[in-house]
């Protein structure tokens, strides 16, 4: 069994976050500039099991594909055609952002600290694999491979 690692992409730097060998728990791994993401997770692949890659899918407030869409989907099908043996799986990242943020003031970050938007995506990866692991617990399973 190999780990489930989940990307939160941004157009400047993505989080990435990784489970486990058993799945139980997510942690983030650090920011990675957009640009070298594919080599990041080829080097990742080889050094670890990678079972799938659950990537955030971004959907504004009614379940339409956000702004942020049409720069993912470029990413998506070099993704597939550089590394087609690992599955790719879209999972929803509605507010994971927000959210992150608000976990980051939870944890008293100081307000510079929180500025440093690479802590953010981390978060926000974290939060996209860890939706995942328990939508997978749930009979109400929200995600679509790629």
């Amino acid at each position: 069994m190999g780990r489930l690692l989940a990307i939160d992409y941004g157009r400047k730097r993505c989080g990435i976050a990784v489970t486990d060998i058993l799945h139980i728990s997510a942690n983030g791994l650090p920011t990675v500039r957009s640009c070298d993401l594919i080599q990041f997770l080829k080097d990742y692949a080889s050094r670890e099991p990678v079972e799938a890659f659950i990537v955030g899918d971004p959907k504004d407030m009614h379940g339409n594909p956000s702004e942020s869409a049409r720069f993912l989907t470029p990413f998506l099908n070099r993704l597939k055609k550089e590394i087609p043996e690992i599955p790719v799986i879209m999972f929803d990242e509605r507010f994971t952002s927000s959210i992150a943020h608000q976990e980051m003031i939870s944890a008293g970050f100081k307000k510079k600290d929180r500025e440093h938007k690479g802590k953010a995506d981390e978060i926000a990866a974290v939060l996209i694999l860890t939706s995942y692991l328990e939508s997978r617990q749930n009979s109400n399973f929200n995600s679509k491979p790629v």
